[in-house]
């Protein structure tokens, strides 16, 4: 599909009421949207391009399915996300101007995930605020210091003319997600003989199963006891 472009007749209007790099960022999001990313549900392009004329404050709703979590994971409700980014210029040596964004704001969804002793599904609420840098790939390399502002929130990098919304919310689900879940206190988990699930049923399985490499043990100390 021809991304949609602004007709000739218009052009030189807008031009008049906006500068140039306006007039630009207008149509790098217009070509943006039209390639399928933008829209209601979908991530937004963070772009260097915009940043430089006034930060962006995001606030996107995103339906289960639409980021991916991996296999473990399952989204069961909305993920709510709402911030602000920034464009934020730092000087390295005497020359070098680094153009870092800083995306802040907070986030919250459900989740499902396997109980840790029954593997049965459990859904768990995740909420979370973070504060992060993304630094232009390849920038701090042989760094051994960050400087104070990298300090003050966790360091990524972002390659190229900016960064996916999608991808700073994907990195931070995973992050807030719990390590594991338990759907119960008092959940007896599975038998780890047979693997039935000791909550719906009893299993027919010996209380113990002896490994055959304690037997002389065993022997010894019967001899003892006799």
């Amino acid at each position: 599909m021809r991304p949609p472009s602004l007709t000739p007749l218009l052009t030189p209007f807008i031009l008049e009421l906006c500068s140039l790099e306006t007039y630009a960022s207008v149509q790098a999001s217009a070509a943006y949207a039209a390639s399928g990313f933008g829209g209601a549900g979908v991530s937004m392009l963070i772009e260097i391009q915009e940043l430089e004329l006034h930060p962006i404050d995001y606030e996107e709703e995103f339906a289960p399915g639409l980021i991916d979590l991996g296999p473990d994971l399952i989204q069961r409700a909305p993920l709510y996300a709402a911030g602000r980014a920034q464009l934020v210029e730092e000087h390295h040596g005497k020359s070098q101007i680094v153009r870092d964004i800083r995306v802040a704001g907070s986030l919250r969804t459900s989740l499902e995930m396997a109980c840790a002793r029954c593997l049965e599904p459990v859904v768990e609420k995740v909420e979370r605020q973070y504060d992060l840098l993304y630094r232009p790939l390849g920038t701090d390399s042989g760094r051994e210091e960050l400087s104070i502002t990298a300090a003050e929130a966790e360091v990524s990098y972002y390659q190229g003319v900016g960064l996916l919304l999608e991808d700073v919310l994907r990195e931070q689900v995973l992050l807030a997600a719990p390590l594991k879940a338990i759907c119960r206190e008092d959940c007896r988990g599975l038998c780890p003989h047979c693997g039935k699930n000791l909550n719906l049923e009893q299993c027919s399985c010996a209380d113990a199963v002896v490994d055959p490499r304690w037997s002389p043990l065993k022997d010894l100390r019967s001899k003892l006891q006799n």
